[in-house]
């Protein structure tokens, strides 16, 4: 390995257009925001180092050999954040870039691209909720961030209006200003060295950062490199993990991906992974599953007996096992999410991706993948599934390290083939770390979970056993946020005491419930007793309503008597989350548990909003 004389921006630049430099397999994708590139050229700009790269000469005759990536381009966060497989022209050699992949994709990105990226507050299925930026420099001002000097931003095409103390250069354009006297035409033309128009100072600052930025790109020799020349992937992956064991570090999974793409004879591992991620991220309302999860998933369902990510076990005999089971292992892992997705979670509420790896492996061990989800046999184990999933969350079972989980479940499913081990698992973890058991002072804490919290749908989920999981629930406001607010409380003659008591329930969970997604669009604001002689006026079906939703029929539901509402169905949660998880209580004779009915309130667990 050789230290190379530097290079300019502009070569590099022109080398990854020509897919000279691409990169390997066993590259991670890139990560960087755009905060990161715009401090990467202002390191640029002042020159500060920015750490030398790593390439790594392929023979012509070895290229076929392995698998390469183009670079990102035009980065998407949703839908183009994958690197493509590279078409490399028989007969050539080319440069593979082993470290440095977040920066030259960075300067790739602001010099030929853009980058776009969910806007605040916006919804993920909003395709005009990732408005594409390019990056721009100001001649006219140094930055105002303490951190940085120039100011470099990415910004929309109508972000980018020049206006009092900002001229926007695109970044791009750089590359097209060849030598000085282009540059100077550039500053003439835009009027930047009128002092009629713009201080001394700005056109001197004009002139000076635009010169600037032209020699960072063409002229300084910035990009410093080694060149490995071997041609042993042994070697390669051995220098790759080396460079990595400091910075940002490489994952398990990432190298495990890799390898697997060097290993997997009949598919592309990386292309295969990161298609199935996207699509299972898809189904229901979304989820944010990633490889990693997947991967995990695979080790687990292929019972080795080490499932950490170590490189030891990532063997060609482990990875071959993992390309024969996957059309297998995807099945289970996809109807684990697809049934998760039914029982209304999606990727705010699935406090722990991983929690689906146990589902999945009981679905694979079953061969129930094309079952699970609405087969009149699979009800019970659906319903238990339910259970153990919101204990597992409201618990935080999987939260840390939960690599110690998954073989006693694998053991447990293993050997209780034929329904969903809820009960043994309950038991097996009994006292444990990990235990999944609740006690009084735990349901206490549960009733204190407020409005759109992923927990709260968890709790929720509990309560209505029953649910009719062929349709969408929403978490709702029994009575509407709408009547809370200061001016109407003030109306209804409340001391300021009961104030604050009114808005401190307003969002507690004696205060919700889950209803259909279409009734929940109906009622919108509406008081909830007009509602419900609106949309119930028969009185039976009221009364039914009422007990499903652990409201008394013969309480008051009038808003001004919220408070005595509220400690009447907290109650009454109490007793249901008490009796739903087998809570011990302690009463003056000793302990006692919760096994009968909620009194007259609720007749069962048939709850069907």
């Amino acid at each position: 390995m050789a230290y190379q004389t530097p290079i300019t921006i502009r070569e590099a630049i022109e080398n990854v257009q020509k897919r000279h430099y691409v990169l390997p397999s066993i590259q991670r994708e890139f990560v960087w925001d755009t905060q990161q590139i715009e401090t990467l050229f202002d390191s640029l700009m002042r020159d500060y180092p920015i750490s030398t790269f790593l390439f790594w000469k392929v023979d012509k005759s070895k290229v076929q050999d392995f698998q390469f990536y183009e670079f990102l381009k035009h980065y998407h966060e949703k839908t183009g954040r994958h690197n493509t497989k590279a078409d490399i022209v028989a007969g050539d050699d080319i440069i593979a870039l082993l470290d440095g992949q977040q920066r030259m994709t960075s300067m790739y990105i602001a010099l030929t691209g853009s980058y776009a990226q969910k806007a605040p507050y916006q919804r993920w299925e909003n395709p005009l909720a990732f408005p594409k930026r390019k990056m721009y420099l100001n001649l006219l001002k140094p930055s105002e961030e303490l951190e940085t000097e120039y100011d470099f931003r990415f910004l929309t095409e109508s972000e980018a209006v020049n206006s009092d103390g900002y001229h926007w250069f695109e970044c791009s354009e750089i590359l097209n200003i060849t030598d000085m006297g282009k540059s100077s035409m550039y500053l003439m033309k835009q009027g930047l060295m009128d002092t009629s128009k713009y201080t001394t100072e700005q056109s001197e600052f004009a002139i000076n950062t635009l010169n600037q930025f032209f020699n960072v790109v063409h002229q300084k020799g910035t990009i410093s490199y080694y060149l490995e020349q071997g041609e042993e992937l042994d070697k390669v992956l051995q220098i790759f993990i080396r460079i990595n064991s400091g910075g940002t570090k490489l994952s398990y999974s990432d190298l495990l991906l890799s390898i697997a793409t060097a290993q997997w004879t009949e598919r592309d591992a990386r292309e295969v992974i990161h298609e199935f991620v996207d699509e299972i991220n898809q189904i229901g309302d979304g989820f944010a599953f990633n490889k990693d999860l997947v991967l995990k998933a695979c080790l687990v369902l292929a019972d080795f007996k080490d499932i950490k990510f170590k490189v030891d076990n990532f063997n060609k005999e482990n990875m071959a096992k993992i390309e024969r089971n996957w059309d297998q292992s995807a099945a289970a892992i996809r109807a684990a999410v697809q049934l998760v997705a039914k029982l209304g979670y999606n990727r705010d509420s699935l406090l722990a991706t991983n929690t689906i790896i146990p589902i999945a492996y009981f679905i694979d061990k079953n061969g129930c993948a094309d079952k699970i989800e609405h087969s009149g046999d699979w009800a019970s184990d659906r319903k238990a599934i339910n259970e153990w999933l919101a204990r597992v969350l409201l618990k935080g079972t999987f939260g840390g390290q939960p690599d110690s989980i998954y073989p006693g479940m694998r053991d447990l499913i293993n050997q209780h083939l034929g329904h969903f081990p809820l009960a043994e698992v309950i038991e097996e973890y009994r006292g444990k770390r990990k235990s999944i058991v609740f006690n009084e002072d735990d349901v206490e804490n549960l009733l204190d979970l407020q409005y759109g919290k992923a927990k709260t749908y968890c709790a929720l989920t509990l309560l209505y056993p029953g649910l009719n999981h062929a349709f969408k629930y929403h978490q709702d406001h029994i009575h509407p946020k709408s009547g809370f607010s200061k001016r109407h409380l003030h109306k209804l003659g409340l001391s300021a005491e009961q104030l604050d008591a009114y808005l401190r329930q307003m969002n507690g969970l004696a205060n919700l419930q889950l209803l259909q997604a279409t009734s929940n669009i109906e009622k919108s604001d509406k008081p909830f007793v007009l509602w419900l002689e609106e949309a119930m006026p028969n009185a039976c079906e009221r009364e039914s309503f009422l007990r499903q939703h652990l409201i008394a029929p013969d309480q008051s539901l009038a808003f001004t008597d919220f408070l005595a509402f509220i400690n009447q169905r907290r109650a009454a949660i109490k007793q249901a989350l008490l009796k739903r998880l087998n809570v011990s209580v302690r009463h003056d004779g000793g302990m006692a548990s919760v096994t009968e009915g909620l009194s007259a309130l609720v007749s069962g667990d048939s709850a069907t909003p």
